[in-house]
């Protein structure tokens, strides 16, 4: 650039595109970028004029040296002067974003329950623990032999028919009751036994009150002079801690293979207190649990001498207990776990 004034004239141009450019940013980021196609050595329109340097006459490098160097520094200075500025606004307005009003109440955090089926489950469990039983759990996927042969329950017994069992192979089933558990108990240990067997047991079976697959409870014991008074007062025990202190016991007679006698037992209407309501259907009483005096044929096929010792056998429908315990009208409802159901229910 051989004269100065045209040197002049080109920063003056520079100066003023730079003043009303700065008016327009609107954060640190954009003065960033503007600064750099203004002040960049090698692409910035006054980085760029010392590159200029060689073409100018030597008796006039100084006074253009001065002229740049002295733009340069104005622009430092506005370019500075607006970035502070601009950090100091966005710090503002993050703080602003960021700040807590410790005066305002806390996020209320949900709660985790078990499910009432888990909570029934161990209900029972210390219950009967406290009553001196043992836990034993069996497999769910069982023989035919366990399952049915050695509980007394003959060839032609519907409990065996295809629709209402799941069977993997003429051998072998996903079992239909935790009854199965006590044979095995009893041909490996000799009396006396006393035993509780939670798991899930398997049936075709799909209504408001049976699901294909749900838990059940066996309980066992075996020992010299056990009867069905044992049964009684044991089960009074039993539904008193789960019902209340006010609940009674009902044994109505009944027939299940693996027991003679049999019975099915109801307990007093916890809800109407007997008195009848829809819950009992007016009767005063429900239906809970099966039970019985387990068969001398049962008690023999595990090599126990039935002549010197009887036992007796319940079995316990842990949804059915729950689902009367916590008023819910269809079994589905404990297996979707639906929160709006699942958050009433906390024991």
């Amino acid at each position: 650039m051989a004269e100065l004034g045209e040197l002049s004239e080109k920063l003056s141009l520079i100066r003023q595109e730079i003043s009303e450019e700065l008016t327009k940013l609107n954060s640190s980021k954009e003065v960033y970028e503007y600064r750099k196609t203004i002040m960049d050595s090698k692409t910035g329109k006054i980085g760029s004029l010392m590159r200029e340097m060689g073409k100018v006459p030597k008796e006039l490098k100084a006074e253009y040296g001065k002229q740049v160097n002295e733009i340069k520094t104005w622009a430092t200075e506005c370019f500075d002067e607006l970035d502070t500025k601009m950090k100091e606004e966005e710090l503002k307005a993050r703080y602003e974003s960021e700040k807590i009003d410790v005066t305002l109440p806390s996020n209320k955090i949900r709660r985790g329950y078990l499910h009432p089926a888990t909570q029934v489950r161990n209900q029972i469990v210390d219950i009967f623990a406290s009553l001196g039983f043992s836990i034993y759990e069996g497999n769910e996927i069982e023989t035919d032999y366990y399952n049915f042969t050695a509980l007394n329950i003959p060839k032609d017994h519907p409990a065996r028919d295809m629709q209402d069992t799941f069977y993997l192979s003429p051998e072998f089933l996903l079992r239909t009751q935790t009854s199965s558990g006590q044979i095995h108990v009893m041909e490996s240990q000799q009396p006396p036994i006393k035993i509780i067997s939670p798991g899930k047991v398997f049936r075709s079976d799909d209504d408001a009150t049976h699901s294909p697959m749900f838990s059940q409870m066996e309980g066992l014991v075996v020992d010299k002079g056990i009867t069905l008074c044992d049964l009684q007062g044991m089960l009074d025990v039993f539904v008193k801690k789960i019902f209340g202190d006010d609940t009674k016991t009902r044994l109505r007679p009944s027939y299940f293979p693996f027991t003679e006698p049999s019975v099915e037992v109801d307990v007093s209407c916890f809800q109407c207190k007997g008195c009848g309501c829809k819950l009992c259907k007016g009767t005063g009483w429900i239906e809970v649990l099966g039970a019985g005096v387990v068969n001398k044929k049962v008690l023999e096929g595990c090599g126990i001498d039935s002549d010197v010792y009887s036992g007796l056998a319940f079995g316990i429908g842990i949804e059915r207990i729950a689902m009367l315990k916590y008023g819910i009208n269809n079994i589905k409802l404990l297996f979707e776990s639906d929160l709006r159901v699942l958050d009433q229910i906390d024991d």
